[in-house]
């Protein structure tokens, strides 16, 4: 268990893969209550394979209280994807759409998040959200790896055009790990069929690899 949310609800990490793999890819299944097809995904990763030459780091569901209450917030109404502290703004209040919170990192949630990816400095980190159907190639450090996600997944591979957001996880994390590749999938809507979660578990074992053995975008 990574810690617990707002509400006291269990955040699930769970690892998979070996122990020495010379790279670690973390995966995001969920972070707005309301986007929950991304734990499907993350369902099957944990049931394996694991990738060749990587660790899995898996957390289910950023934001259990949003997904028990259906909102896009957690407990305190605040958008946990824009709490993260690049370019935070003060804006809103507590359960409109794209309330940042109080201050940076107000939330657990995002403090357990940002905790992780300090420690584990993850070579490829993707966040799934809903529902532009879409993987954003605008601010990973790798855009191979953006370019074979798409691929295989069958989404394209294009910037989201939703204009300057404050306060993001990605931005915020390829700002302090340069070298690493942080992205976000935007899936389609509803929940995913299940050749969809397949195509996207094989998806993130392929960007496992290292970008070195991968074709340019």
């Amino acid at each position: 268990m990574l810690g617990r949310s707002a509400a006291g609800r269990p955040i699930l990490l769970t690892r998979v893969g070996d122990r020495d793999a010379p790279r670690r890819v973390l995966v995001v299944g969920a972070v707005h209550g309301n986007e929950p097809a991304g734990r499907a995904v993350v369902r099957a990763l944990r049931r394996g394979p694991a990738p060749r030459d990587a660790r899995l780091w898996l957390i289910h569901d950023l934001n259990p209280d949003g997904g028990a209450a259906g909102t896009r917030q957690n407990a305190h109404g605040v958008d946990l994807n824009r709490n993260f502290p690049d370019r935070w703004r003060a804006r809103g209040r507590p359960f409109s759409a794209h309330y940042g919170g109080p201050r940076p990192l107000s939330e657990p949630e995002s403090r357990l998040a940002a905790r992780l990816i300090r420690r584990l400095r993850p070579d490829v980190t993707i966040w799934y959200h809903q529902a532009l159907a879409l993987v954003d190639d605008s601010g990973a450090a790798d855009r191979r790896v953006t370019a074979a996600y798409a691929r295989v997944a069958g989404l394209p591979a294009k910037p989201v055009g939703l204009g300057f957001l404050p306060g993001i996880a990605t931005r915020w994390q390829n700002r302090i790990q340069p070298a690493g590749s942080a992205f976000v999938v935007e899936l389609p809507s509803g929940a995913l069929a299940p050749a969809a979660v397949r195509r996207h578990a094989r998806a993130v074992r392929a960007v496992a690899a290292d970008p070195a053995t991968l074709p340019a975008p």
